[in-house]
């Protein structure tokens, strides 16, 4: 995928964009040359008014999916601080139940069954509790799904004591 580089309120800059590319030279090497089992953790820290944001669960072994998830989770958090300033109300969404059928632990990830029988994709950076690690296919979790870009997905995946699914 070729690199688009876009500066706003800032005047174009030949040194900016050399530093930009050679960034993303670097991250690309990277990336083909990782190790099995190498794991990449990306942090973002975003200050906006009265808050500073810090999304840094965002590990994987491919830097690219690392870099992904954790734009992703600064992003929901600056859109969650944003509501709060505005005074919008946010509402709960309504947790659903599912069962875990597949995982992928190398690429930390996994699917849920919901009870509607939809499979939903979820990753390591959204699972609650208990830690991705510790997860088994079978299990019972609460989620709450959201649409991202691929589709939807369960977010906020955690194991503990729900309603039984029927």
């Amino acid at each position: 995928m070729p690199l688009q580089i876009t500066v706003r309120d800032l005047p174009p800059s030949e040194a900016l964009e050399a530093r930009i590319r050679e960034k993303a030279a670097k991250l690309e090497e990277l990336r083909k040359h990782h190790q099995q089992g190498r794991h990449f953790q990306v942090s973002v820290d975003v200050r906006v008014p009265g808050k500073e944001i810090i999304a840094n669960r965002a590990r994987h072994e491919d830097v690219y999916v690392a870099l992904r998830d954790a734009f992703d989770a600064a992003k929901r958090q600056v859109e969650d601080a944003a509501r709060v300033r505005r005074g919008d109300v946010k509402a709960h969404e309504v947790p659903q139940i599912g069962k875990i059928v597949r995982l992928f632990t190398e690429d930390r990830c996994g699917f849920i069954a919901a009870a509607d029988g939809r499979e939903l994709y979820f990753s390591a950076t959204n699972v609650v509790h208990p830690p991705f690690e510790q997860l088994a296919v079978g299990d019972e979790v609460q989620f709450i799904e959201e649409f991202a870009a691929e589709g939807p997905q369960a977010k906020r995946v955690s194991v503990g004591k729900h309603h039984p699914l029927s």
